[in-house]
């Protein structure tokens, strides 16, 4: 027979919450590979809306000289998104908002491309009891190839006063 304690939802975490002050420049969270399936693509399709053949017609890409399906940029930009990994369970007590992205497409991304993405601490701007900490997000291909820089800014809370 096991004693039962009392089960508190709120102990039940991932990591201690993190607060801004308790970040430095160069952390980097790496999040897990994907790989780009028809699958995804048909999900991504319904989801944006977009109907673009150059997303779903694997034919009307090859007439026009690509391998296969090409990803939508917001498609390849959804790789980077934090929840993926573990820097949203780091800042849930912290947490104020997601406030800014923005990003660059190096290089195509299509069916069958396999992506790695990370996200790192690139700078840190404090305010009084709050700061903005912006992470650079990179998605490398199989091939080791950048195919997408950008930015996101969070707003964080500063840690409380003892």
């Amino acid at each position: 027979m096991t004693t039962e304690t009392r089960f508190d939802p709120a102990s039940h975490r991932l990591c201690e919450s993190r607060y801004f002050d308790d970040f430095r420049i160069g952390e980097r969270f790496l999040l897990p590979s994907r790989t780009m399936t028809d699958a995804l693509f048909a999900a991504f399709a319904l989801a944006s809306g977009d109907n673009h053949p150059v997303h779903y017609d694997v034919e009307y890409c090859r007439a026009r000289g690509m391998p296969h399906m090409l990803a939508h940029g917001f498609q390849v930009v959804a790789q980077t998104a934090p929840g993926a990994g573990l820097f949203p369970h780091l800042v849930e007590d912290s947490l104020k908002g997601f406030i800014e992205q923005s990003s660059r497409f190096l290089r195509p991304v299509y069916v069958g491309d396999t992506l790695y993405s990370a996200l790192e601490i690139v700078d840190l701007a404090p305010g009084r009891t709050t700061g903005v900490l912006t992470l650079r997000s990179t998605v490398h291909n199989q091939r080791g190839e950048l195919v997408m820089e950008g930015t996101q800014k969070f707003l964080l809370r500063k840690r409380p006063a003892a």
